[in-house]
């Protein structure tokens, strides 16, 4: 194991994340709201730790291995969400001790959007755009920045790119150079911010409320500088802008990127995972619409269960209404959709829609094997035949994923929570969602500390998609 490039990579990306403190520190000046220095220290100390790390070991230069590539993007998330919880320990109205202010960093940078915060209202700006701005950071991930960067510091990244990508999406790469690769995807993600703050500017919003949201919409994050979230602007305009900048932001970037190169919007239309995933939205609206006329339950309207269907299933996390007020059938079947997710190579969470259309596809040829045990059934994805390594994987990737989601479930409720809270907080947190149940209804302020480290760690869990932070874990990973 290179632990010289190791450290010289995270004091790089130390670094990188003690510059993007300027935005704060910039918006505490514009709005004179006493933050200021909160900031500038919280600069000081990223900056300190990234020099020592980086500098003396900046001529470590190799290809990372996949162990190291395993390892760097594990040690990435944690530091990056350690030291993403400085400001929130300095921050006078906060005052938080260690655990609320990682729980909030994590719950940032994995773009889960669960808060510990009781009153997001009063917070300083800066505050709050530093919230929003650890979203967009993580929405992307901060290693495919790094891609970008470590060929010219004579680090190479493919096995860095391959341990962040877990899922049957990993070997689709958009440029044979993976440095180009990441510069696209960081085009593209930076493109749709901008459209997505000029739309909210024009709908209504503020310059700051507008610039805020894009940052946690495009990286399906959910952070909000309101209470009500979306809700409180009461605007369906806004709703309809922010339906359609989650939806594309759950879409594959890679598949943005072909349709920009094609210059042909049918790229989206010839794509299984598309498709399946405009079916699944479409069932979800269905059965919650016709649910709602047969009960006749007159406060589930239409733009209500269209924007917190669309929401859920992207794991956005955005609320325009109290959806725990409303049936439980309702109510369970949004937390079940989140399990779904978002596509595979996009910025939201879940299980990502790709699996679950493999895994249906592999259940229905297991089905017809019983019938005709020996033909041969391949499985197919966009026309091209799926290896029976990927089908093993997907099955062992599901296991791992229900029996995580099982095991740090039970944790809660031995810490003393409730049965709801529990698995509804477990399922919000590994899914990268946000919004629970129970104790979490409105925020996770309240829960006991225990809690709050296993919720950190589902948080983590569900963001790395199960395997590369579990390998890590594991004794056979130091072993040999």
């Amino acid at each position: 194991m290179n632990y010289s490039l190791i450290s010289k990579i995270i004091g790089i990306m130390l670094i990188l994340f003690s510059l993007m403190l300027v935005i704060p520190i910039t918006v505490s000046l514009l709005y004179d709201d006493g933050n200021v220095i909160t900031f500038i220290y919280s600069f000081i100390i990223i900056l300190l730790f990234g020099i020592i790390l980086y500098f003396p070991n900046n001529r470590s230069r190799s290809d990372i291995k996949t162990k190291e590539g395993f390892l760097i993007v594990v040690a990435f998330w944690l530091v990056l969400s350690l030291f993403g919880s400085i400001p929130f320990m300095f921050d006078k109205q906060l005052s938080f001790g260690f655990a609320d202010a990682f729980f909030e960093s994590i719950s940032g940078w994995t773009t889960t959007g669960a808060t510990v915060i009781e009153n997001i209202d009063i917070l300083s700006p800066s505050l709050l755009i530093y919230r929003q701005e650890l979203q967009w950071l993580g929405g992307m991930g901060i290693v495919i920045l790094a891609l970008a960067i470590l060929p010219m510091l004579g680090v190479g990244g493919m096995h860095l790119y391959k341990a962040e990508s877990t899922g049957p999406i990993k070997d689709n790469k958009i440029t044979p150079r993976i440095a180009v690769t990441a510069k696209s995807l960081w085009a593209i993600y930076l493109g749709l911010t901008v459209i997505c703050a000029f739309a909210y500017y024009l709908a209504g919003m503020t310059l700051f409320d507008a610039i805020a949201h894009s940052f946690s919409t495009i990286a399906i994050g959910g952070f909000s500088t309101h209470n009500l979230s979306i809700g409180y602007f009461n605007s369906s305009l806004i709703e309809l802008i922010c339906i359609f900048f989650m939806l594309i932001s759950a879409l594959n970037f890679i598949l943005h990127f072909m349709a920009i190169k094609t210059k042909d919007i049918k790229t989206y239309l010839k794509d299984t995972e598309f498709n399946s995933y405009m079916f699944i939205i479409l069932f979800v609206l269905t059965t919650l619409f016709f649910y709602g006329v047969l009960t006749d339950y007159k406060e589930l309207t239409i733009r209500q269960v269209l924007f917190q269907s669309v929401s859920f299933i992207t794991t956005s996390g955005f609320t325009s209404a109290t959806y725990y007020t409303w049936p439980s059938f309702v109510v369970s079947m949004l937390i079940a959709i989140s399990f779904i997710g978002a596509c595979a190579g996009s910025t939201g969470g879940g299980l990502k829609v790709l699996r679950v259309v493999l895994l249906f596809k592999l259940l229905k040829r297991e089905l017809l094997k019983i019938l005709h045990p020996t033909a041969e059934i391949p499985i197919r994805i966009n026309h091209s035949p799926v290896n029976d390594k990927i089908s093993s994987t997907l099955y062992n990737f599901f296991i791992f994923y229900i029996l995580s989601y099982l095991a740090l479930s039970f944790l809660l409720l031995l810490s003393g929570l409730d049965m709801i809270t529990s698995f509804s907080a477990v399922a919000s947190c590994i899914n990268n969602l946000g919004p629970a149940l129970g104790d979490a209804v409105l925020n996770y302020g309240t829960i006991n500390i225990f809690s709050k480290y296993v919720l950190s760690f589902a948080m983590i869990l569900g963001r790395l998609e199960i395997f590369t932070l579990l390998i890590v874990l594991t004794p056979y990973f130091w072993k040999y």
